[in-house]
């Protein structure tokens, strides 16, 4: 489901900079204290292996893998991390039982532990898929120094992520994602057809080479695993900080767990009830939203981009070029769902509207693809890390839950919501599709919510596309003891992202329990902070021989 990745869409704009310049578990509530399976010996931490790029959690879903957040030049020190593995069970009914890999790493804090040291501060970029390794390393540059002393950032693949192991894998991506794919809405019987066999296939890839994993694939088993490595650190207690999908893992744990909770931070927040079928619907409405949001902010502009003065006129141009893509794709690789694909990362971040701006207009008024074919390349390929965040993500999705397994429910819910969504109703489909030809039935999610907690604070943009606003809402009546901090504009990802607001909030949460007061104002908020500011329009052009690519984007007018 779109809550995609979030650490995110803007090494988007940090590659775009560089390389483009300018069973079900446990039932629910039966906690056991400690460990479940053999004696853990001690993490044994160690030199890090050479970084590799990070998984980016798929083209949609629920909490983006690749970071949504910017680079900043020469302002950030470069963390000292370490990692371990961690062993754990592959069936918590079973706990000595078959073991599975969980990769850790951890970013210490420099304050003692006989002074005012605050333990773990576990954290997950979301998914379900994201690696967290990556967003350990972000997290502990971007807080405050004496916030980040105090805490040892720990971040951990979740189960089936690499470079955990097993690591998930279902088809070729090569092969199975060859550009341009077949378009993501059918115009004919026949071509839903055709789409419809891909997600039969994908599902069979998944049961053929997984068959005795995805059975223990769950929210609520990485929950347990979360636990599992709280009891390897030695920690009584645990902090937490989850963006989009880690939200609901965040919560699922602190339901689950709650008297194991110092510190309890939601981002970007998903409505535990709506997992998952019902959360992709509401999905196809805030993203076809926040499409038009981006389709507004090219026609105020039109002085750059002259692509129309009005949304109307933009729209229209969207959907000419869209349409224009099924017979001839942009370079020979972008057709229309490349085309949804690059242009969904603007649902996430609008820092990615001035490159997505560029690629359009050029396209349009010029014919020259080049900006979007790069885009593509940088923003919406799909790699054998991408096809694993994939795996998992509908591992986790179609295990957690009840879909639908009539493809006649899928086609009537999807062609209402086209009807008013036409951005994501259909490309969203085909990204679940698979949910409906899973070889494992989905299962009875946890039920969040517990007033046995600390104080939590819940985090929120007010136009998110992936995590749509009533989802924080509904989480913090579910969390009695929670505060929800919202912000302007829909920018998914919100703390540690550049918001001085935001972020003053989540530094004084994190330091000494301080919060909100509760005032539940506007839509359920407590507190609000102002959006960061819209990005500034430009004009891109390919310049060959950036150093270390081929060729990067710089902006030729402002």
């Amino acid at each position: 489901m779109p809550v995609k990745r979030v650490v995110g869409v803007i090494a988007g704009v940090a590659a775009l900079v560089a390389g483009l310049v300018g069973p079900e578990g446990v039932a629910a509530g039966s906690d056991r204290p400690g460990h479940w399976g053999p004696p853990q010996r001690p993490l044994e931490w160690k030199q890090c292996p050479p970084e590799t790029k990070s998984a980016s959690g798929g083209l949609l879903g629920f909490g983006s893998a690749r970071p949504l957040w910017p680079a900043r030049r020469g302002d950030r020190r470069e963390p000292v991390q370490e990692c371990a593995e961690l062993r754990v069970p592959l069936d918590y009914h079973e706990p000595y039982g078959q073991q599975i890999t969980l990769a850790l790493n951890r970013i210490k804090g420099t304050v003692s532990r006989d002074g005012n040291h605050l333990g773990a501060l576990l954290v997950n970029p979301g998914g379900p898929g994201g690696e967290g390794l990556s967003l350990a390393r972000y997290v502990a540059t971007r807080l405050p120094k004496d916030v980040a002393a105090r805490f040892d950032v720990v971040g951990f693949a979740p189960r089936g992520v690499a470079p955990s192991q097993p690591a998930m894998s279902c088809v070729d991506p090569a092969r199975f994602y060859a550009a341009p794919r077949p378009d993501n809405v059918p115009k004919n019987d026949a071509e839903e057809q055709v789409l419809v066999g891909r997600a039969r296939q994908y599902a069979e890839g998944c049961g053929n080479r997984w068959a005795w994993f995805l059975p223990y694939l769950t929210t609520e088993n990485s929950a347990r695993d979360m636990d599992a490595v709280r009891a390897a650190l030695g920690e009584e207690k645990i902090s937490y900080l989850g963006y989009s999908y880690g939200t609901y893992l965040g919560a699922v744990y602190a339901t689950l767990f709650p008297q194991r909770v110092r510190r309890l931070v939601l981002d970007s927040v998903v409505d535990p009830d709506g997992v998952w079928y019902q959360a992709n619907i509401a999905q196809d409405h805030s993203f076809d939203r926040r499409h038009r949001d981006f389709l507004a902010w090219v026609a105020e502009h039109d002085d750059v981009y002259k692509l129309g003065a009005t949304q109307a006129a933009v729209s229209f141009a969207w959907y000419s070029m869209r349409s224009r893509l099924r017979d001839r794709p942009a370079g020979g690789v972008v057709g229309p769902s490349e085309l949804d694909d690059v242009f969904s990362n603007g649902a996430y971040s609008d820092r990615l509207w001035p490159y997505l701006g560029a690629a359009f207009s050029s396209y349009v008024r010029n014919g020259d693809p080049s900006v979007l074919v790069k885009l593509f390349h940088v923003e919406a390929e799909i790699d054998a890390e991408e096809e694993n965040s994939y795996a998992v993500y509908l591992g986790v999705e179609c295990r957690d839950a009840a879909w639908p397994r009539s493809w006649d429910r899928w086609r009537a819910d999807t062609r209402r919501a086209h009807a008013q969504a036409p951005f994501m109703a259909w490309p969203n489909a085909v990204y679940n599709a698979p949910c409906a030809f899973w070889p494992e039935k989905g299962g009875t999610p946890v039920k969040v919510g517990t007033s046995h907690l600390p104080s939590v604070l819940l985090i929120q943009a007010e136009r998110d596309a992936a995590t749509p606003y009533e989802g924080a809402a509904r989480m913090r009546r579910l969390f009695p003891t929670a505060r929800l901090l919202t912000s302007g504009g829909g920018n998914h990802g919100v703390s540690l992202a550049g918001n001085a607001c935001v972020d003053r909030q989540l530094a004084a949460y994190l330091r000494d329990a301080a919060l909100l007061p509760q005032r539940r104002g506007k839509r359920g908020a407590d507190a609000t902070c102002p959006g960061a500011p819209e990005p500034r329009a430009a004009l891109m052009k390919v310049v060959a021989g950036a150093p270390g690519t081929a060729s990067h984007v710089s902006a030729v007018r402002r």
